[in-house]
């Protein structure tokens, strides 16, 4: 078959995708972590700012920005290589909208349990560390899976600033065979088989996070 022919070309074009989205999640959630508990626990300095990066890259066209760090920064003298500004872009996207997700989750922890915790003397980084984020964790962890998934299929706009990946090369495929449909068809095929692997990894991950988080408790018990 001709569309087997394609496979080649494709599977490089994946794997630069799956490289890309997977760096974006990693950096992405040590964003989310940080602007999350800068929003609840940090002091009004740190609160705003964690406010205006979140705020700035959730209300803003993710392909604008990309196109905005890729060819607007070189004109002040600030450049990065294709790859490097489609990681980092996706990572701060990945960073403002996982920020709610923790912020969101720190603040449904009971008002019981920090006065729990003062009873105990902990400070407020014992509290954070001992308290609400093991909790919180838990509640997190769909929302994050959610928005890994969501991660990969954006990352087919990183395409539009010369980066080879899974949709770069099947737009370059089509164009020299003009086969739509045998080329968007394995495209398709293929980000369906990335996000299937994607989603059953997030749930094994959020499997653990909740195996972790009922273990103290029993031990406790």
């Amino acid at each position: 078959m001709e569309w087997l022919s394609y496979l080649p070309a494709l599977s490089r074009g994946a794997l630069i995708t799956a490289g890309i989205t997977l760096s974006a999640i990693a950096i992405g959630a040590v964003a989310a972590f940080a602007a999350g508990i800068a929003r609840v626990e940090g002091g009004r300095v740190l609160s705003l700012v964690a406010l205006c990066y979140t705020e700035l890259f959730r209300g803003t066209s993710l392909l604008v920005q990309l196109f905005w760090f890729y060819y607007a920064l070189p004109l002040v003298g600030i450049s990065f290589e294709p790859v490097a500004t489609g990681i980092l872009v996706l990572s701060l996207h990945v960073g403002a909208y996982g920020s709610e997700i923790v912020r969101g989750a720190l603040q449904s922890v009971s008002v019981q349990q920090h006065e729990a915790a003062r009873a105990l003397n902990f400070g407020r980084t014992q509290t954070l560390i001992h308290i609400s984020l093991p909790q919180a964790l838990v509640e997190m962890m769909p929302a994050f899976g959610n928005l890994a998934i969501e991660t990969l299929k954006l990352s087919s706009l990183v395409s539009l600033i010369s980066i080879a990946d899974l949709t770069f090369r099947a737009q370059s495929i089509r164009n020299l065979t003009l086969d739509s449909a045998g080329v968007y068809s394995l495209t398709l095929v293929g980000y369906f088989a990335m996000s299937l692997v994607l989603m059953l990894v997030m749930r094994l991950i959020e499997r653990l996070v909740r195996r972790g988080a009922a273990f103290p408790r029993a031990a406790h018990s």
